[in-house]
């Protein structure tokens, strides 16, 4: 299996170059929000059929918003969200223009074999 993380602060267009494990590995989980100065986050899963290095098709997308205080290395991890229409609503025009360039300039083979439902997630509403 085939999978990658892209991790956005939540208004933003690009990805940061770390991913969910590098920011929220070393952070404990928030009892309360209360005093927290938090910053908040969209954390996209894809994964795909193929080995580690390369997809040889994209077949599932997962997003989970994320909030974390940085001085007081805190935060909140959601569950993971599957659903197409949840996934359109969380993610900005913008951060799905990024995503669908990135999949299909890196792998296009892989691309064309996503089943249409994996690939209408990325279009404008």
């Amino acid at each position: 299996m085939w999978n990658r993380n892209f991790l956005f602060r939540a208004h933003e267009a690009v990805p940061l170059s770390q991913t969910e494990h590098d920011v929220f590995h070393e952070t404990t989980p928030a009892l309360d929000s209360s005093g927290l100065h938090v910053e908040k986050y969209l954390s996209v899963w894809l994964q795909g059929e193929g080995d580690d290095d390369r997809p040889s098709t994209y077949t599932t997308l997962y997003v989970r918003t994320a909030t974390l205080d940085p001085v007081k290395k805190v935060g909140f991890l959601q569950p993971l969200q599957g659903r197409a229409h949840q996934i359109r609503q969380l993610l900005s025009p913008g951060q799905k223009a990024f995503l669908k360039n990135w999949l299909q300039n890196t792998n296009p083979a892989a691309w064309e074999k996503a089943d249409e439902y994996f690939q209408n997630i990325f279009e404008h509403e």
